[in-house]
Protein backbone atom coordinates (compact mmCIF):
# COMPACT_ATOMS: atom_id res chain seq x y z
CA UNK A 1 0.00 0.00 0.00
CA UNK A 2 1.16 3.67 -0.59
CA UNK A 3 1.17 6.06 1.93
CA UNK A 4 -0.15 9.17 0.46
CA UNK A 5 2.10 12.62 0.82
CA UNK A 6 -0.42 15.72 1.57
CA UNK A 7 1.31 19.02 1.72
CA UNK A 8 -0.36 22.33 2.54
CA UNK A 9 0.61 24.74 0.24
CA UNK A 10 -0.44 28.64 -0.58
CA UNK A 11 -1.41 29.83 -3.92
CA UNK A 12 -1.34 33.99 -3.07
CA UNK A 13 -4.46 34.07 -1.23
CA UNK A 14 -5.54 30.86 -1.56
CA UNK A 15 -4.93 27.38 0.71
CA UNK A 16 -4.12 24.35 -1.11
CA UNK A 17 -3.09 20.76 -0.95
CA UNK A 18 -0.48 19.18 -2.76
CA UNK A 19 -1.40 15.25 -3.12
CA UNK A 20 1.04 12.80 -3.97
CA UNK A 21 0.35 9.08 -4.47
CA UNK A 22 2.23 6.76 -6.36
CA UNK A 23 3.33 8.59 -9.81
CA UNK A 24 0.49 10.91 -9.37
CA UNK A 25 0.28 14.77 -7.88
CA UNK A 26 -2.56 16.54 -7.41
CA UNK A 27 -3.09 19.95 -6.48
CA UNK A 28 -6.81 20.96 -4.86
CA UNK A 29 -7.92 24.21 -3.18
CA UNK A 30 -10.00 24.70 -0.49
CA UNK A 31 -12.04 27.44 -2.34
CA UNK A 32 -14.38 25.60 -4.12
CA UNK A 33 -13.07 22.23 -3.57
CA UNK A 34 -11.19 22.86 -7.09
CA UNK A 35 -8.79 20.63 -8.71
CA UNK A 36 -6.04 23.05 -10.43
CA UNK A 37 -4.07 20.47 -11.46
CA UNK A 38 -3.23 16.68 -12.25
CA UNK A 39 -0.19 15.29 -13.68
CA UNK A 40 1.55 12.09 -13.75
CA UNK A 41 5.23 11.89 -13.67
CA UNK A 42 7.01 11.82 -16.63
CA UNK A 43 3.85 12.81 -18.58
CA UNK A 44 1.95 15.53 -20.05
CA UNK A 45 -0.62 17.05 -17.21
CA UNK A 46 -3.93 15.84 -18.19
CA UNK A 47 -5.67 18.97 -16.48
CA UNK A 48 -4.64 22.37 -16.94
CA UNK A 49 -3.05 24.77 -14.83
CA UNK A 50 -3.58 27.83 -16.39
CA UNK A 51 -0.05 29.81 -16.20
CA UNK A 52 -2.19 33.17 -15.77
CA UNK A 53 -4.77 32.25 -13.21
CA UNK A 54 -5.99 34.38 -10.35
CA UNK A 55 -6.20 32.67 -6.82
CA UNK A 56 -8.30 35.40 -4.68
CA UNK A 57 -9.78 35.16 -2.30
CA UNK A 58 -13.73 35.05 -3.53
CA UNK A 59 -12.73 34.95 -6.97
CA UNK A 60 -13.36 31.74 -9.60
CA UNK A 61 -10.21 30.44 -10.86
CA UNK A 62 -10.29 29.93 -14.26
CA UNK A 63 -8.35 26.63 -14.60
CA UNK A 64 -8.56 22.69 -13.44
CA UNK A 65 -12.49 21.47 -12.71
CA UNK A 66 -14.69 24.20 -10.88
CA UNK A 67 -17.27 23.20 -9.72
CA UNK A 68 -20.66 24.50 -10.98
CA UNK A 69 -23.56 24.25 -8.70
CA UNK A 70 -26.64 24.73 -8.44
CA UNK A 71 -26.90 26.06 -11.99
CA UNK A 72 -25.04 26.00 -14.87
CA UNK A 73 -23.88 29.54 -16.73
CA UNK A 74 -26.44 32.27 -16.89
CA UNK A 75 -29.30 31.46 -14.80
CA UNK A 76 -31.61 32.84 -17.21
CA UNK A 77 -30.13 30.38 -19.83
CA UNK A 78 -31.59 27.33 -17.70
CA UNK A 79 -35.11 25.51 -17.35
CA UNK A 80 -37.73 27.12 -15.58
CA UNK A 81 -37.39 24.87 -12.85
CA UNK A 82 -34.09 25.75 -12.05
CA UNK A 83 -34.67 29.50 -12.34
CA UNK A 84 -37.66 29.08 -9.70
CA UNK A 85 -35.16 27.45 -7.00
CA UNK A 86 -33.62 30.88 -6.57
CA UNK A 87 -35.00 34.21 -4.94
CA UNK A 88 -33.13 37.35 -4.92
CA UNK A 89 -33.19 40.69 -6.60
CA UNK A 90 -29.55 40.51 -6.83
CA UNK A 91 -27.78 39.48 -10.60
CA UNK A 92 -27.25 35.50 -10.17
CA UNK A 93 -23.18 34.82 -11.10
CA UNK A 94 -22.27 32.69 -13.44
CA UNK A 95 -22.20 29.01 -13.15
CA UNK A 96 -23.73 29.18 -9.44
CA UNK A 97 -22.87 29.82 -5.91
CA UNK A 98 -20.21 27.50 -4.68
CA UNK A 99 -16.68 28.11 -6.63
CA UNK A 100 -16.08 30.68 -4.33
CA UNK A 101 -17.10 28.83 -1.11
CA UNK A 102 -13.98 27.22 1.16
CA UNK A 103 -15.55 23.66 1.43
CA UNK A 104 -14.12 21.11 4.30
CA UNK A 105 -11.40 18.69 3.63
CA UNK A 106 -13.73 15.39 5.24
CA UNK A 107 -11.03 12.81 4.82
CA UNK A 108 -8.11 10.95 2.60
CA UNK A 109 -7.50 7.41 3.56
CA UNK A 110 -5.65 5.09 0.84
CA UNK A 111 -7.71 1.46 0.40
CA UNK A 112 -5.66 -0.89 -1.59
CA UNK A 113 -3.89 0.63 -4.39
CA UNK A 114 -6.04 3.94 -4.55
CA UNK A 115 -6.60 6.70 -2.41
CA UNK A 116 -9.67 8.78 -1.61
CA UNK A 117 -9.98 12.66 -0.76
CA UNK A 118 -13.49 14.16 -0.06
CA UNK A 119 -14.28 17.41 0.11
CA UNK A 120 -17.66 18.77 2.09
CA UNK A 121 -19.90 21.43 1.69
CA UNK A 122 -22.46 21.27 4.84
CA UNK A 123 -25.53 23.58 3.24
CA UNK A 124 -25.79 26.72 5.69
CA UNK A 125 -28.76 27.04 8.01
CA UNK A 126 -31.45 28.60 5.77
CA UNK A 127 -29.67 27.32 3.06
CA UNK A 128 -26.79 29.40 0.55
CA UNK A 129 -27.25 33.09 -0.18
CA UNK A 130 -30.34 33.30 -2.38
CA UNK A 131 -31.16 30.34 -2.65
CA UNK A 132 -33.24 28.80 0.48
CA UNK A 133 -33.26 25.47 0.23
CA UNK A 134 -31.35 22.23 2.25
CA UNK A 135 -28.81 20.22 0.11
CA UNK A 136 -25.17 19.43 1.19
CA UNK A 137 -22.02 18.60 -1.39
CA UNK A 138 -19.88 16.12 -1.38
CA UNK A 139 -16.89 16.04 -3.89
CA UNK A 140 -15.38 12.63 -4.40
CA UNK A 141 -11.76 12.37 -5.61
CA UNK A 142 -10.36 8.61 -6.42
CA UNK A 143 -6.42 8.37 -7.54
CA UNK A 144 -5.83 4.42 -9.15
CA UNK A 145 -4.23 4.19 -12.29
CA UNK A 146 -7.49 7.42 -13.49
CA UNK A 147 -8.08 10.34 -11.61
CA UNK A 148 -11.88 9.47 -10.82
CA UNK A 149 -14.40 13.15 -9.40
CA UNK A 150 -17.66 12.87 -8.47
CA UNK A 151 -20.50 15.39 -6.79
CA UNK A 152 -23.08 13.97 -4.71
CA UNK A 153 -25.64 16.10 -3.93
CA UNK A 154 -28.04 15.45 -1.30
CA UNK A 155 -31.38 17.17 -0.28
CA UNK A 156 -31.64 17.56 3.39
CA UNK A 157 -34.73 19.56 2.94
CA UNK A 158 -38.36 18.72 2.81
CA UNK A 159 -39.68 19.71 -0.60
CA UNK A 160 -38.30 19.12 -4.46
CA UNK A 161 -35.27 21.08 -5.36
CA UNK A 162 -34.19 21.31 -9.47
CA UNK A 163 -30.30 22.22 -9.63
CA UNK A 164 -28.27 21.99 -13.54
CA UNK A 165 -24.48 21.57 -12.69
CA UNK A 166 -21.16 20.60 -14.18
CA UNK A 167 -17.43 19.51 -13.51
CA UNK A 168 -16.14 21.95 -15.74
CA UNK A 169 -12.98 20.23 -16.60
CA UNK A 170 -9.92 22.01 -18.47
CA UNK A 171 -8.24 19.28 -20.27
CA UNK A 172 -4.09 20.25 -20.61
CA UNK A 173 -3.97 19.74 -25.03
CA UNK A 174 -0.62 19.70 -26.86
CA UNK A 175 -2.45 22.05 -29.12
CA UNK A 176 -6.21 22.43 -29.34
CA UNK A 177 -5.90 22.80 -33.32
CA UNK A 178 -4.37 19.67 -33.80
CA UNK A 179 -7.26 17.52 -31.63
CA UNK A 180 -10.11 16.29 -31.99
CA UNK A 181 -13.24 14.67 -30.19
CA UNK A 182 -14.92 10.90 -30.62
CA UNK A 183 -18.05 9.94 -29.81
CA UNK A 184 -20.14 12.42 -30.76
CA UNK A 185 -21.30 11.27 -34.30
CA UNK A 186 -24.95 11.98 -34.95
CA UNK A 187 -25.71 14.05 -31.70
CA UNK A 188 -27.51 16.71 -31.76
CA UNK A 189 -26.40 19.67 -29.34
CA UNK A 190 -27.18 23.36 -28.99
CA UNK A 191 -24.83 25.71 -30.82
CA UNK A 192 -24.63 28.79 -28.26
CA UNK A 193 -22.93 30.88 -30.29
CA UNK A 194 -25.50 31.27 -33.21
CA UNK A 195 -28.53 31.88 -31.43
CA UNK A 196 -28.91 28.60 -29.51
CA UNK A 197 -29.89 26.71 -33.02
CA UNK A 198 -29.76 23.04 -32.58
CA UNK A 199 -27.86 21.23 -34.55
CA UNK A 200 -26.77 17.60 -35.34
CA UNK A 201 -23.35 16.77 -35.15
CA UNK A 202 -21.38 14.53 -38.42
CA UNK A 203 -18.23 12.90 -37.53
CA UNK A 204 -15.80 13.43 -35.14
CA UNK A 205 -15.64 17.22 -33.66
CA UNK A 206 -12.07 19.54 -34.63
CA UNK A 207 -11.49 22.78 -33.71
CA UNK A 208 -10.74 25.91 -35.88
CA UNK A 209 -12.71 28.87 -33.97
CA UNK A 210 -14.55 29.67 -30.56
CA UNK A 211 -16.80 26.68 -30.01
CA UNK A 212 -19.37 26.86 -27.06
CA UNK A 213 -21.71 23.94 -27.43
CA UNK A 214 -24.33 21.71 -25.37
CA UNK A 215 -24.45 18.14 -26.52
CA UNK A 216 -27.63 16.27 -25.71
CA UNK A 217 -28.43 12.35 -24.74
CA UNK A 218 -24.45 12.02 -24.89
CA UNK A 219 -22.58 8.33 -24.56
CA UNK A 220 -21.08 7.55 -21.31
CA UNK A 221 -17.38 8.02 -23.14
CA UNK A 222 -15.88 10.30 -25.13
CA UNK A 223 -12.14 10.50 -26.07
CA UNK A 224 -10.23 13.38 -27.20
CA UNK A 225 -7.35 12.27 -29.47
CA UNK A 226 -4.19 14.21 -29.28
CA UNK A 227 -1.67 12.81 -31.98
CA UNK A 228 1.15 15.61 -30.65
CA UNK A 229 1.37 13.82 -27.00
CA UNK A 230 0.68 10.22 -28.83
CA UNK A 231 -2.26 10.13 -26.07
CA UNK A 232 -6.17 9.91 -25.87
CA UNK A 233 -7.57 11.18 -22.99
CA UNK A 234 -11.02 8.85 -22.26
CA UNK A 235 -13.73 10.50 -20.13
CA UNK A 236 -16.59 8.48 -18.61
CA UNK A 237 -19.19 10.04 -17.04
CA UNK A 238 -21.77 8.57 -14.36
CA UNK A 239 -25.25 10.67 -13.51
CA UNK A 240 -25.36 12.43 -16.68
CA UNK A 241 -26.88 13.08 -20.34
CA UNK A 242 -24.91 16.23 -21.62
CA UNK A 243 -21.65 17.57 -21.99
CA UNK A 244 -20.50 20.78 -22.83
CA UNK A 245 -17.52 21.93 -25.34
CA UNK A 246 -15.84 25.13 -24.99
CA UNK A 247 -12.46 26.58 -26.00
CA UNK A 248 -12.34 30.64 -26.57
CA UNK A 249 -10.55 30.89 -29.34
CA UNK A 250 -8.15 34.12 -30.07
CA UNK A 251 -10.58 37.34 -29.55
CA UNK A 252 -12.47 35.40 -26.25
CA UNK A 253 -9.15 34.80 -24.39
CA UNK A 254 -7.77 37.90 -25.60
CA UNK A 255 -10.12 39.86 -23.53
CA UNK A 256 -9.39 37.39 -20.20
CA UNK A 257 -7.18 39.34 -17.82
CA UNK A 258 -6.40 35.39 -15.75
CA UNK A 259 -6.00 33.70 -19.53
CA UNK A 260 -2.50 33.97 -21.57
CA UNK A 261 -3.57 35.25 -25.00
CA UNK A 262 -2.03 31.98 -26.56
CA UNK A 263 -3.51 30.34 -23.66
CA UNK A 264 -6.89 28.82 -25.44
CA UNK A 265 -4.02 26.39 -27.44
CA UNK A 266 -3.69 24.78 -24.83
CA UNK A 267 -6.69 23.32 -23.18
CA UNK A 268 -10.25 22.18 -24.71
CA UNK A 269 -13.17 22.24 -21.94
CA UNK A 270 -15.26 19.29 -22.12
CA UNK A 271 -17.91 19.56 -18.74
CA UNK A 272 -19.51 16.55 -17.28
CA UNK A 273 -23.23 18.27 -16.67
CA UNK A 274 -26.57 18.19 -15.94
CA UNK A 275 -27.79 21.16 -18.15
CA UNK A 276 -31.17 21.60 -20.64
CA UNK A 277 -33.35 18.52 -20.34
CA UNK A 278 -30.69 17.07 -18.61
CA UNK A 279 -31.63 18.94 -14.85
CA UNK A 280 -31.52 17.02 -11.85
CA UNK A 281 -34.97 16.99 -9.19
CA UNK A 282 -33.94 15.92 -5.99
CA UNK A 283 -37.05 14.90 -3.91
CA UNK A 284 -36.74 14.99 0.03
CA UNK A 285 -33.59 13.08 1.29
CA UNK A 286 -32.40 12.11 -2.04
CA UNK A 287 -28.82 12.53 -3.84
CA UNK A 288 -27.90 12.13 -7.40
CA UNK A 289 -23.98 11.71 -8.37
CA UNK A 290 -22.43 13.33 -11.16
CA UNK A 291 -19.53 11.82 -11.75
CA UNK A 292 -16.50 11.49 -14.08
CA UNK A 293 -13.62 9.14 -14.31
CA UNK A 294 -10.36 10.50 -16.54
CA UNK A 295 -7.49 7.80 -18.03
CA UNK A 296 -4.42 8.63 -19.95
CA UNK A 297 -3.78 5.81 -23.01
CA UNK A 298 -1.48 5.96 -25.37
CA UNK A 299 -2.21 6.28 -29.34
Amino acid sequence: MTTPNVEAVKLDELNCWRIRHGQAELLVAQQGAHILSYQVAGEPPLIWLNDEAVFKTGKSIRAGVPVCWPWFGNLSRNPQSVQAMRFSSEPATAHGLVRTMDWELGRIEAEGESLNVEFLLPCPEGGFPGWPHQVDLKLGIRLDEQLHISLTSHNQGFGHVSISQALHSYFAVSDVRNVHVEGLDGLSYIETLDDWKTVSQTGDLHFAGETDRIYLNTPAKLSIVDPAWERRIELTSSGSRSAVIWNPWIDRAAAFSDMADDGWQRMLCIETANVMDDVVTLAPGASHTLGVSIASKSL
